[in-house]
């Protein structure tokens, strides 16, 4: 045991300890949240707007504050913009948080004094409880690289704004900074393949112990390495590599491809961080399932995933969810977001404690025919297809073709860039259909009926997903490749690159 895992030892089992007792307490906790936020809401303008100070329950919330996504709560951040003080939380937020958004253009997500404990406090814990439970620390003793977006500020009006990625990176407290890599100025460098080939320069040397990315960019970095290095695997460069923590996308179409390119099978931590909160994170190495933060600063409500854009749906708080079903997730959050709607569905497997899976996103899906297929039920047949033909996948997207040209049924179009290819195409593709149906009954009765034909496969060439998002200017960071998409925008710029 080195020196630094020594020494933080006891505090990661105050951490896990913490952990273990307000999940055992959840609806306690997420009251008490409720209540200071509440509170704290009184005194801003939009707790003035939406009469807070006559809200006693949960039910009168719900009755004052409706369902909102970024769009309902703009009019609130560009009075803050303009200098307005006490408009959603009190004072001025730290930051801004610039993300893309699909409706609504560049969204700039509030980040308060309150709030930031959750994104840098929540991923530290989320590591120590892993030594904790693990005993398994040697990570600290060695480098750690995360792979992110450019921690370069700008002002908008007077708040610094940046990537939430970038934001946290300042954050990181001065012990830790010793053991980080890359260097400030790699960082800064907006360029994704620039800044990964000078990445590469600077810890191809180093002892990595901890490696942090979202899987598909990770994995273009192994392959930059290996190809410097020209070593066989992962492993041989970094052989006390310990540890990978990932979140944004499923990590099993990728676990396979990666694991081959490191040697070995890796110890890993999913976490689950968005700009406006860090929502959860795997607390037990042996169960799936993300645990929900109730803790830190977020009221959660959700939303049964079919009423969502509905006018009156039924909005519940943790107490109340079911076991099995697809919400959609709202927040209410110490940055002054409420009732946010930020777009993702989640599906709870566990209440004691509460644990939940990623299921997609409200706006990634395909339901052209009624079917509504959802990312987890593609990701989940794709990969028992994978394990069947002992293939693998580099990226891939669905869409429908809803008028094929040719007089036959419409079908699902699927974009794969295989890393290693099905000898059959065809074989695979209807072994693929099959396992979509077993996971979706409605695309079942569209195939019965004869309404849909079954899928078709699109081998796409290598690094075709690489150029699309290239084209986009969102190579790299924390930019992730649609799954799912209802038209045929993706679609049509993803043919056009064949």
């Amino acid at each position: 045991m080195g020196f630094r895992s020594f020494i933080i030892k006891p505090f990661a089992k105050l951490v896990a300890r913490s952990i273990h007792r307000w999940s055992s307490e959840p609806h306690a906790a997420q009251d008490k949240v409720f209540d200071q936020l509440i509170n704290q809401g009184r005194k801003t303008r939009f707790g003035e707007d939406h009469n807070f100070k006559s809200i006693e329950s949960y039910k009168h919330f719900k009755d004052q504050v409706p369902i909102r996504d970024y769009e309902g709560h703009r009019p609130y951040v560009d009075r803050i913009i303009s200098g307005e003080p006490d408009v959603l939380w009190k004072g001025l937020p730290l930051y801004f948080a610039k993300t893309s958004g699909t409706t609504s253009g560049v969204k700039y997500i509030p980040l308060t004094k309150d709030s930031m404990p959750n994104h840098f406090g929540t991923a530290r814990n989320a590591l120590f409880n892993y030594y904790a439970r693990t005993g398994k620390g040697k990570w600290l003793d060695g480098k750690m690289i995360f792979l992110s977006g450019s921690p370069e500020l700008t002002k908008t009006g007077t708040v610094n704004t940046g990537r939430l990625s970038g934001i946290v990176n300042h954050e990181v407290p001065g012990w830790l900074r010793t053991n980080q890599l890359p260097s400030y100025g790699t960082n800064c460098i907006e360029d994704w393949e620039t800044k990964l080939d000078k990445i590469v320069e600077e810890t191809i040397n180093q002892d990595m112990r901890l490696i942090s990315g979202i899987p598909p960019w990770v994995k273009m970095y192994y392959e930059r390495l290996l190809e410097k290095s020209g070593k066989k695997n992962i492993e041989s460069l970094f052989p006390n590599f310990s540890v990978f923590v990932y979140g944004g996308v499923n990590y099993e179409p990728y676990r396979q491809s990666l694991e081959e390119l490191i040697g070995r099978g890796i110890p890993s931590v999913e976490t689950y961080p968005a700009s406006e909160g860090f929502i959860a994170f795997q607390d037990d190495p042996q169960d799936p399932g993300l645990l929900l933060n109730v803790s830190s600063g977020i009221f959660f409500e959700f939303v049964p995933v079919e009423e969502i854009f509905n006018d009156n749906p039924t909005r519940l708080s943790l107490r109340d969810i079911e076991l099995g079903v697809n919400y959609a997730i709202l927040l209410n959050t110490n940055a002054g977001l409420w009732a946010y709607n930020i777009g993702d569905t989640v599906k709870f497997i566990s209440k004691d404690p509460y644990r939940l899976l990623v299921t997609g996103r409200v706006k990634h899906f395909i339901s052209a025919f009624g079917e509504h297929v959802i990312g987890k039920e593609v990701e989940e047949a794709l990969n028992e297809t994978h394990k069947h033909f002992n293939t693998s996948t580099v990226e891939f997207s669905v869409a429908p073709q809803v008028n094929p040209g040719d007089d036959s049924l419409p079908f699902h179009e699927w974009f794969i860039e295989f890393e290693t290819a099905p000898t059959d195409l065809q074989a695979f593709s209807a072994f693929l259909d099959k396992r979509m149906i077993d996971q979706n009954i409605y695309y079942k009765d569209l195939i019965a009926g004869k309404v849909l034909r079954p899928l078709v496969v699109r081998s796409v060439p290598s690094g075709t997903f690489q150029s699309y998002m290239k084209s986009l200017g969102k190579l790299g960071g924390q930019n992730k490749v649609p799954r799912l998409t209802n038209d045929r925008k993706m679609a049509n710029a993803l043919n056009n690159l064949i």
